[in-house]
C-alpha cells in the first residue's frame, strides 16, 4: 500500500504519493496567489487553497492504478490562521506568517506576561508572526468576524475539517501558534486567558503519527481514494522536512533552502533557557514523541536569489527562455571563481535569527570599479552561507551538537551553492535522493499510523535515501574565515543606520 504526503505552503501545495520505501509514485503541484490587500499585509484565500489541494490529491490518485493509498498526513506552513463558522466555511482570509499587522499584539505580551514567561511556556520568542497575535488582531479590529467564529484553524486542521473529519492539530504545528504549552503538550490556560480566547475555539492537539480519523466513502469517491483511508496528525513543514531528511537524533541537522533558509536540529529535552531566548531560537515538539527541535532561519534564502534574478539578470532570463535552461543554472555557471570581497546583508524583509529584527534592511558593501555580475552573483550565494554559519556557530555555543547537515528544498538542487556553504561552514553537506522531504516526512508519519513501519527509526531507515556528501575544500577555509569575521560585524556596525532607513519607509507610508 502507498502513502500520501500533502505539503501546504505559502505559494503552493503538493500531493505526493510514495511507496513504503520512499519512491515517488505520483506527484502533483498547484500554485496559488499570495494576496496583499494593504501594504504589509499577506493573506491566502483558504477556500481556494483547499480546492487546489483537493484537485492535486485527486489528480495524483488518478495516476496510480495499483498500490493504492493506505493513509495520508499533512506537512503544513506555520502561523497562518483561519476563522471558520459552524458549517466549516472560512470567514476571513488566512493571515500568513510574514503579515505585518500584529506588532501591537506582540507588544501586549511584552507588557503583560513578558518574553521570558512566554518562552518558558510556549518555546517561542516574542514575535508578531504567531497565530495567537493574528487571532487577537481579528478580535480587536474585525469584531464582526471574531464573534461569528466557531473555530480558529491552521491549514492542517482546516483541510481535515473540509474532508469531513474532526479537526485536530499536530503538536509541532500547535507550537507555532505561541499558545501551546510545549512541555505539557496542551493549550496554555495562562496564554489563552490573557488573550481572551476560549480553548474550545482551537483544535485538539495530537502526535504527528496519531490516527485522527478515517475518510468517508463519499469523500473517498470524490477524491478517487479507495475505501478506508486514514488520516494521521502530520506536522509543521519544518519538522516534517527534518523527518523526511532522516533526522532522528542528535548530531545531524536539516537545512531547508526555499523562499527562506532554515536549519533545524533535534533535541532530547526542551531547551527553554536564557541562551535560547537571547538568540531568538524557537523550541518546539518534534514529530517524534518525546523529542524537540531548535529552529534557526534567514528570511531571505531563495527570496534574495529570486530578487537578484528579477532585478539584475535580464540577460540570463532571456538566455534561459531561448535555450530551455533554468535561469538559476545559468547564474550558477557564471559565478566568479573563489571567495569575493563583496558582502550582502540578507535582511531584505528584516532579519531572521539570531537578531529577529523586523526593522533591519538589506545591505550590499564592498563594491569597487572592478566589481561585475559574476562577483555580485557569488556574493548573493556567500551571504546566505555566512548567515547560516552565524546560526550554526551560535547553536553549537548553546551546547547543541551539529556534525553534518542534510540539505533539502530548491537550493539543494544547486551543487555550486551547497559547495559554497560547505566551504564557508567547513562542514559536510548531504543531499538526498528525494527532493520532497516535507511531503515524504508527512507520508512517513502516515505510514507509522497505518502500521507500515514499526517505529520512527524504521520509517527513516526505510524511506530516506542519501545521494551525495559534499565536502569542504581545505584551500578555501582560511579565505572564508577571514571574510566571515568581517560579515559578523556588518549588522552590528550598521544597525542604527538601517533602523533610520526603515523609519524613512514608515514615514513615507504615513
Amino acid at each position: 500500500m502507498s502513502l500520501l504526503g500533502i505539503d501546504i505552503g505559502t505559494s503552493g501545495c503538493k500531493a505526493i504519493i510514495f511507496s513504503r520505501t520512499g519512491q515517488v509514485l505520483s506527484s502533483e503541484y498547484r500554485e496559488y496567489p499570495l494576496l496583499h490587500p494593504v501594504p504589509g499585509w499577506s493573506e491566502l484565500d483558504p477556500e481556494l487553497v483547499i480546492s487546489f489541494v483537493k484537485n492535486a490529491i485527486k489528480t495524483a490518485n488518478q495516476k496510480i492504478k495499483k498500490d493504492r493509498i493506505k493513509a495520508f498526513a499533512v506537512s503544513c506552513q506555520g502561523e497562518a490562521v483561519i476563522p471558520v463558522d459552524r458549517d466549516g466555511n472560512s470567514l476571513y482570509n488566512a493571515i500568513v506568517t510574514f503579515d505585518s499587522r500584529t506588532k501591537e499584539q506582540c507588544r501586549f505580551w511584552e507588557k503583560t506576561l513578558g518574553s521570558s514567561t512566554i518562552f518558558k511556556i510556549t518555546g517561542m520568542p516574542l514575535n508578531p508572526m504567531y497565530s495567537i497575535n493574528k487571532i487577537m488582531w481579528l478580535k480587536k479590529h474585525r469584531r464582526d468576524i471574531f464573534v461569528h467564529a466557531y473555530k480558529f484553524l491552521c491549514f492542517e486542521d482546516f483541510l481535515q475539517l473540509k474532508l469531513g473529519l474532526e479537526p485536530s492539530i499536530s503538536y509541532s504545528l500547535a507550537a507555532r501558534t505561541a499558545a501551546f504549552d510545549i512541555v505539557n503538550k496542551k493549550w496554555s490556560e495562562k496564554i489563552l486567558k490573557a488573550a481572551g480566547i476560549d480553548e474550545e475555539m482551537l483544535s485538539k492537539p495530537v502526535e504527528g503519527a496519531e490516527i485522527t480519523g478515517e475518510l468517508s466513502t463519499k469523500i473517498c469517491r470524490k477524491l478517487d481514494f479507495e475505501k478506508k483511508v486514514i488520516c494521521a496528525g502530520g506536522g509543521h513543514d519544518q519538522a516534517c522536512g527534518a523527518f523526511g531528511a532522516g533526522i532522528t537524533g542528535a548530531g545531524k541537522a536539516m537545512h531547508a533552502s526555499g523562499t527562506s533558509d532554515t536549519i533545524i536540529a533535534v533535541l532530547h529535552t526542551p531547551r527553554l533557557g536564557r541562551k535560547m531566548l537571547l538568540n531568538n531560537y524557537p523550541c518546539a515538539p518534534y514529530v517524534m514523541p518525546g523529542k524537540y527541535t531548535i529552529l534557526a532561519f534567514n528570511l531571505t534564502g531563495g527570496l534574495l536569489l529570486k530578487w537578484y534574478r528579477e532585478v539584475f539578470c535580464r540577460q540570463e532570463n532571456e538566455s534561459a527562455l531561448k535555450d530551455g535552461k533554468s535561469v538559476y543554472k545559468i547564474i550558477d555557471e557564471n559565478l566568479s571563481a573563489g571567495p569575493v570581497n563583496i558582502f550582502i546583508l540578507p535582511h531584505f524583509v528584516g532579519s531572521g535569527t539570531p537578531w529577529l529584527d523586523a526593522d533591519s534592511k538589506g545591505l550590499i558593501i564592498g563594491l569597487d570599479i572592478e566589481s561585475g555580475k559574476p562577483q555580485i552573483s557569488r556574493a548573493v550565494f556567500e551571504s546566505n552561507a555566512y548567515d547560516l554559519k552565524l546560526n550554526i556557530e551560535r547553536i553549537k555555543k548553546i551546547g547543541i551538537k551539529v556534525d553534518s547537515i542534510f540539505a533539502i528544498g530548491g537550493g539543494a538542487k544547486s551543487r555550486q551553492w551547497l559547495k559554497i556553504k560547505a566551504d564557508v561552514l567547513n562542514m559536510d553537506f548531504v543531499t538526498l535522493k528525494s527532493t520532497e522531504a516535507p511531503s515524504l516526512g508527512a507520508a512517513m508519519l502516515a505510514g507509522i499510523a497505518a502500521g507500515q513501519y514499526s517505529s520512527y527509526n524504521e520509517a527513516a531507515e526505510t524511506a530516506v535515501k542519501t545521494n551525495e556528501i559534499i565536502k569542504p575544500s581545505n584551500n578555501y577555509n582560511k579565505l572564508y574565515s577571514s571574510r566571515y569575521r568581517i560579515y559578523k560585524k556588518i549588522y552590528r556596525i550598521n544597525k542604527e543606520l538601517l533602523h533610520s532607513i526603515s523609519g524613512l519607509s514608515k514615514s513615507a507610508v504615513k
